[in-house]
């Protein structure tokens, strides 16, 4: 068995045994208030990162560019509770005009 084989069956064993890990947590530690808030900022925070890793990264560098101008953008609309699809297209279109 090569190394590669090795290192996708020891994912496999672990992806399984973290799946059964989640499904046997009792009912109580699942319903505890700390548990749910934490639930709830997780995906915040997944998103965040990867919008800051998307817009300040560029190789294992720092960048400032345009896309910083498009995340603004798309900030101000967010919080004037402009529809998502718009909000998408005036940050690109922002980044874009900027880049030019």
């Amino acid at each position: 068995m090569t190394s590669l084989w090795i290192g996708i069956v020891v994912m496999i064993v672990g992806c399984f045994a973290l799946k059964y890990a989640g499904l046997s947590v009792p009912e109580r530690v699942l319903n505890h208030p700390a548990t749910v808030r934490a639930s709830d900022l997780i995906p915040v925070a997944l998103l965040g990162a990867l919008i800051a890793v998307q817009v300040f990264a560029h190789g294992d560098s720092l960048t400032i560019d345009a896309r910083l101008l498009g995340l603004v953008v798309a900030a101000v609309l967010l919080s004037l509770r402009v529809p998502f699809l718009p909000v998408v297209f005036a940050a690109a279109l922002v980044a874009a005009l900027v880049r030019l």
